[in-house]
């Protein structure tokens, strides 16, 4: 299916636009957290146990509907509007009653959850009766998940991509209400009201229930009505039955995933670092969650069909323009976040968090930064391989990253400072993605023949040198700011503003000048 360029480009701008509105919400709510709950005990107790619904949600449901839903619902729309119609309503009703089993599931089992990664007592406390309130999102995460699939089935993906704005604003509402409770003058987990911790966990919860109630209005806005009198059996699995020769892969990726998280979550606990590494993966996520995000949202019904009609062509095709925008957007951030991060987090955190705290956050995300641009690609060929109901292959080059993970994680508890394991959490991710991206790589590869992404490579290398060029800029913005300014803070935040002003407007000259198709390609988009 020929796509123009333009075209592509502006259904991701569209996203892009949602996506950035999103990640702008949850950092000031990140920030707004940070500043009533540290990043001590009782902010490790909510960032733990806010973990859990997403940890609980992929490994049970959320691994199927991400692998197995846009292929699925594809194929259904390429038989014709009634099945499709019929198929999409028995999904749905499959996706209600399936999330309310494992809610009810996981909400009992929450004391067991908090258990395995919480040793300490008066926070496993506080974490138990947060993940009591926190776990009940995973009934709305599914179906936000699933109404989201069907959407962008229907080639509509920024009403969905706004849904997480509403959950932001609600959490920050929350917030302010949480600070305005009467509590202790020193926040600690045995020191929290019952007022707070209902107010903390309840809030946190309806934002997740707001964001679903978003997505469902969505759909209606597009037409589809959901039936509810579909006859739940045996009708309704025949979705479900539609992805059980795949189910056992996907949900080995899934728990080998979740192993990972654990074991990460864990260690952090044990060092004090749930916080820290919450963090500074917010950070990390960014940049990719604004246009990586974007790609595959758009990118993913059309690579289905384009797997389901066997067309070689267009799959390549779509593959090198998402890995070549991913290094456009990705790579200069990257350096970016590797020489600025300890600067950014001062200027965010201090004064939320101390200065010790913030700058801990900020080396950690310097030192992982390296990663993002093999995260962005092992999502998308993650993607290709959902898209060709290939389970298997995505279920070994996730084993593969885990163990790089672990592996790292043992080495740093073995030979670091305790400050420095903290650190190294985020860096053992970043690892693994690299290990992923080639693994993936050398797979399509064999899969599919050549890819063509020598022009990746050649799109990389000229995004690397303008990167280099704006990093020059920002080296000598911290040397001069440094030498001006004797607070750390103004230092800081002085340096970031010399970086806007010089550097982004550097690299897009240095760019122009190499000659990069994608930077002239947005350029005439945004001129039209």
């Amino acid at each position: 299916m020929a796509v123009s360029q333009n075209t592509f480009a502006r259904a991701t701008g569209a996203v892009a636009v949602a996506t950035a509105a999103s990640r702008a919400t949850g950092f000031v709510r990140t920030l707004a957290l940070a500043a009533v709950l540290g990043t001590a005990a009782v902010g490790d107790a909510y960032n733990g146990a806010n973990s859990m619904p997403n940890m609980v949600y992929e490994l049970l449901l959320g691994g199927v509907m991400s692998s197995v839903l846009i292929p699925v619902l594809a194929r259904a729309r390429l038989r014709g509007r009634t099945y499709s119609r019929v198929f999409t309503q028995r999904l749905l009703l499959a996706a209600v009653l399936g999330a309310a089993v494992v809610t009810a599931i996981a909400v009992a089992c929450a004391p067991l959850l908090v258990a395995v990664l919480v040793s300490d007592a008066e926070q496993s406390q506080l974490a138990t009766v947060l993940a009591y309130l926190l776990l009940p999102e995973i009934f709305f995460y599914a179906i936000a998940a699933t109404v989201t699939a069907v959407l962008n089935v229907r080639e509509s993906y920024a009403p969905a991509a706004w849904a997480s704005v509403g959950n932001n604003l609600i959490v920050l509402a929350t917030v302010g209400v949480f600070a305005a409770v009467p509590g202790p003058v020193t926040l600690l987990p045995s020191t929290m009201t019952t007022a707070q911790v209902l107010v903390l966990g309840f809030g946190t919860t309806i934002g997740i229930v707001g964001q679903a109630v978003w997505t469902v209005a969505a759909l209606r806005r597009t037409g589809f009505r959901w039936s509810w009198r579909v006859r739940p059996v045996p009708y309704t699995w025949r979705p479900i039955r539609a992805g059980t020769r795949l189910l056992g892969w996907v949900l080995l990726y899934v728990a080998i995933s979740q192993v990972g998280v654990a074991v990460v979550l864990r260690v952090a606990f044990s060092y004090g670092g749930v916080s820290t590494y919450t963090y500074a993966d917010l950070l990390f996520q960014v940049p990719y969650g604004i246009l990586g995000v974007s790609l595959l949202t758009v990118l993913m019904p059309r690579i289905s069909r384009a797997v389901a009609l066997g067309d070689r062509d267009a799959l390549v095709a779509d593959m090198g323009r998402a890995a070549r925008y991913s290094v456009l957007a990705l790579v200069p951030a990257a350096v970016a976040m590797t020489l600025l991060g300890p600067m950014l987090t001062t200027v965010m955190f201090v004064g939320r968090v101390d200065v010790d705290a913030a700058r801990t956050i900020g080396v950690a995300l310097a030192l992982s930064a390296f990663g993002l641009p093999p995260f962005a690609l092992v999502m998308l060929q993650l993607r290709v391989f959902y898209a060709g109901n290939d389970m298997r292959t995505p279920a070994l080059i996730n084993a593969a990253m885990v163990a790089t993970k672990i592996a790292v994680i043992a080495l740093g508890v073995a030979c670091l400072p305790d400050q420095a394991v903290v650190v190294m959490l985020p860096v053992a991710s970043s690892l693994s993605y690299v290990v992923g991206a080639v693994s993936g790589h050398l797979v399509l590869r064999h899969r599919y023949g050549l890819l063509g992404f020598h022009t990746v490579r050649e799109t990389f290398s000229r995004v690397l040198w303008a990167s280099i060029a704006a990093g020059v800029v920002c080296v000598i913005a911290v040397g001069v700011m440094h030498q001006l300014i004797d607070n750390p803070r103004a230092a800081a935040a002085a340096t970031l503003a010399a970086v806007l002003v010089l550097g982004a407007p550097t690299f897009l000259i240095t760019a122009q000048k190499i000659g990069i198709p994608e930077v002239r390609n947005a350029k005439a988009l945004l001129n039209r």
